[in-house]
């Protein structure tokens, strides 16, 4: 049996979400004692819940669209992208060591990957564990400061063909430093990443796994909810 770690955030109300992004709303629409017209209902009746999200809530992927126009005849919207980008194999950079507002760049990177005996292949999703979800995930610190990478880091996995990659915290740059050329070069190069993942932890140092986060089919979304896991089979991933 292959092992599975789950590293999805929770979706739920009023979960963490960047301004000027909406709240994110969960609440009852139909419950089993409105159903049954009494408190002490049965579990046959049909119960719904309201959910009003947006596409860049929890953990998440971002569309080719979110910080790019696309050439004329070309949408890059998360219902467009194809879905052999979502399984991948993937591979976790340990790089818990910085504070939050440093970059972390090209040759910070070189260097943990070789501390881990890693490297970068094609096709491959690479993960960025910084250790800020578990620093500060419930507090207000979360959506206010994390180490984040350096614009640079996107070429350099664009170049060695990387289909994505990914990061624990709201956003994978510094904010008004590095955020928004990262994210426009993701668009430019063609080069996709995941925000708000979590137990990055348990991945380091395990090796090579097969990483899986499908999008929802939003149609012109600007990218979607995932959930996200790493399966660690019993043969190694290629």
């Amino acid at each position: 049996m292959p092992r599975i770690i789950d590293l999805s955030q929770e979706i739920f109300h009023e979960a963490p979400s960047l301004p000027p992004f909406p709240p994110v709303q969960v609440f009852p629409h139909i419950t089993h004692e409105e159903v049954d017209g009494k408190p002490d209902a049965s579990s046959d009746s049909a119960i719904v819940n309201t959910l009003i999200l947006h596409d860049h809530c929890a953990t998440h992927v971002d569309a080719f669209s979110h910080f790019h126009y696309a050439p004329q005849g070309r949408e890059d919207t998360i219902d467009t992208m194809p879905l052999e980008m979502f399984y991948t194999p993937g591979i976790c950079v340990n790089v818990n060591n910085y504070a939050a507002g440093d970059l972390i760049g090209v040759d910070d990177i070189e260097a943990a990957l070789s501390s881990d005996g890693l490297e970068i292949r094609p096709n491959d999703t690479v993960l960025f564990h910084t250790g800020h979800y578990n620093r500060c995930f419930g507090t207000e610190a979360f959506m206010q400061s994390w180490p984040g990478l350096a614009a640079e880091v996107v070429p350099m996995l664009a170049e060695r063909k990387a289909a994505a990659f990914g990061v624990e915290s709201p956003a994978p740059g510094i904010m008004d430093v590095s955020n928004a050329d990262l994210h426009r070069l993701c668009g430019e190069l063609r080069i996709t990443h995941y925000e708000n993942l979590a137990n990055l932890e348990q991945l380091v140092g395990q090796g090579r796994f097969r990483f899986i986060a499908f999008p929802l089919k939003i149609r012109r979304g600007a990218g979607s909810p995932v959930r996200a896991v790493a399966v660690f089979d019993e043969e190694p991933v290629a």
